[in-house]
């Protein structure tokens, strides 16, 4: 028995360089994210929603501002969520339906509609966020207030 506990503990032992290292998306920096890209709005005077997600697409922060229709809601964690999933700008989405391809319809938890755009350090995939309540093209100059916050924070 004794053996047994031996061979678990240097099995344990050796696992942490097995494990990779990873950055990840904080409360706080998804606050100060949020809070760039609510400044953008209320400079152009819209009102959204933003929703800030983790690399799991898991909600991480989620603001409505006053006055934004509640429909909204669902569709700036969806557009975060998306832009997580398929590693790109709910705008390349968009893009892909307007120039004709209808199959990516069938998509699962696929967003066609610009406001959503991952979050990076580096190269490394931490997150996304997701704006909704005005124009999609609004809601992307939005969004990427929030990113260009997210990419001073490195």
């Amino acid at each position: 028995m004794n053996k047994l506990i031996l061979a678990a503990l240097l099995c344990a032992a050796s696992l942490p360089g097995q494990l990779a290292t990873k950055k990840s998306l904080t409360l706080e920096a998804a606050k100060k994210i949020a809070a760039a890209a609510e400044a953008e709005a209320k400079k152009n005077n819209w009102n959204v929603v933003i929703a800030i997600v983790d690399d799991g697409a898991n909600l991480i922060y989620l603001q409505k501002m006053d006055g934004t229709q509640i429909g909204s809601l669902s569709v700036a964690q969806e557009k975060a969520m998306a832009a997580v999933r398929f590693k790109r700008p709910t705008k390349a989405q968009e893009d892909a339906l307007v120039s004709g391809r209808q199959a990516v319809l069938k998509l699962p938890g696929f967003m066609p509609v610009e406001g959503g755009i991952p979050l990076l350090a580096g190269a490394e995939l931490i997150g996304a966020i997701g704006v909704s309540g005005v124009l999609s093209t609004q809601d992307g100059i939005i969004a990427a207030a929030g990113v260009a916050a997210a990419n001073s924070m490195k």
